[in-house]
């Protein structure tokens, strides 16, 4: 998630933002690779379809996979939102 996130940075993440409102573009969020469940990856929310998916990118488009790899994600596979970069 470069420029906003560096490998090895820590983050908070609030697992309980979406119980009430959906995610919205620009949102940050945590999510499973879709290859690798065990893994966590982070993401900015690009675009919310018409069906409730949404679409993932990297702020580092040159070196991510993200939606444009693995297509639309849906929001029950959003693990949280990001609020915060750890110092």
């Amino acid at each position: 998630m470069l420029p906003g996130l560096a490998p090895g940075d820590e983050v908070l993440v609030d697992r309980r933002a979406y119980r009430r409102q959906s995610p919205q573009p620009g949102d940050v969020v945590v999510t499973c690779h879709p290859d690798q469940p065990d893994l966590w990856i982070i993401k900015r929310v690009q675009e919310v379809d018409g069906h409730g998916r949404l679409s993932l990118i990297g702020d580092n488009p040159d070196q991510s996979s993200d939606s444009r790899v693995y297509g639309r994600f849906l929001p029950d596979k959003i693990l949280g939102r990001v609020t915060s970069r750890l110092p």
